[in-house]
């Protein structure tokens, strides 16, 4: 299959390189409008790279039209553009695979559900901690059927972020959505898929580097701690994040197991078995109500 990417500088972007080209795809044509994408040239040098998205949005029109189109743009950019990415990637009959998240606000979910059924597209969102074992693991063990307990649930994710995340995009709340959507959002996503929905969600700390509140579940009451200052590590944590789930006194890890989840999530998604709009939905939402507490 043919894919194009943008976000091709960022943090995420080699995971997904790397994958198509495990995977025996090719990438086409990359965005981004910083160029230190050199990464391009171990997953796909021959791949055509563009700093402008109207000359990338071009580029891809004019590959359809000469029947060499794309059949996926994978969205690495910068959380608000997804989005909009996410529409030039349908406008060009492509399907759209995600990073997290699909978009800020949850009601813009809506229009790009409503593009799905126009343009008969898919759009898929990277969930990846669906893939990861102790989570498939605690969703087997904790299923409603195999226990009606409510868990008493802490969930802690401490990522050290030196001071260029404040300048960044990911320090601005208008662009990336704040901590608890940076953060947070793959994790309430995979609570969620274990305990049920959201029906309450209170904030008790807030500011730019570090959040904490309570999410009342069908199944659990979730008490949450987000942090980007190393101050919050643990002492003797190894390495610079620290992310435990912490369930009536049984601790579970998750600072190690994120290597092929990408592969994993590609794997369902080409299969036809990925993560669609609704998936995506209920995770955003609890990041907008915690966003309208602060």
């Amino acid at each position: 299959m043919r894919f194009a990417l943008t976000g091709a500088a960022g943090f995420v972007a080699p995971r997904h390189m790397a994958v198509i080209k495990e995977l025996g795809h090719d990438l086409v044509a990359a965005l981004d409008p910083h160029d230190s994408v050199g990464v391009l040239d171990t997953h796909a040098p021959d791949c055509r790279f563009f700093t402008s998205p109207e000359i990338f949005d071009r580029h891809l029109e004019k590959l359809r039209r000469a029947g060499e189109g794309i059949d996926y743009l994978s969205v690495c950019s910068p959380n608000w553009l997804h989005d909009a990415h996410a529409r030039m990637g349908m406008r060009v009959d492509a399907n759209v695979i995600c990073e997290k998240p699909l978009v800020i606000s949850p009601w813009n979910l809506d229009q790009l559900a409503l593009l799905e059924a126009e343009y008969e597209r898919r759009v898929y969102c990277i969930l990846q901690l669906r893939h990861h074992p102790s989570v498939a693991g605690l969703k087997r063990a904790l299923a409603p059927n195999h226990s009606h307990i409510r868990h008493q649930v802490q969930l802690t994710y401490v990522t050290r972020r030196g001071r260029w995340y404040d300048q960044s995009w990911k320090g601005d709340s208008a662009k990336s959505g704040g901590l608890a959507m940076n953060l947070g959002v793959h994790f309430f996503d995979a609570l969620l898929w274990i305990f049920g929905r959201c029906e309450e969600v209170h904030v008790d700390e807030e500011s730019d580097r570090r959040m904490s509140g309570v999410l009342e579940m069908d199944r659990a009451t979730v008490r949450w701690t987000l942090s980007v200052d190393a101050a919050d590590l643990p002492t003797g944590a190894k390495g610079h994040a620290h992310r435990l789930l912490d369930i009536g006194g049984q601790r579970v890890d998750f600072s190690h197991g994120f290597e092929d989840l990408h592969r994993k999530a590609y794997e369902e998604i080409l299969a036809g078995r990925g993560f669609g709009i609704e998936d995506a939905r209920p995770a955003i939402e609890i990041v907008q109500q915690i966003r309208a507490q602060t």
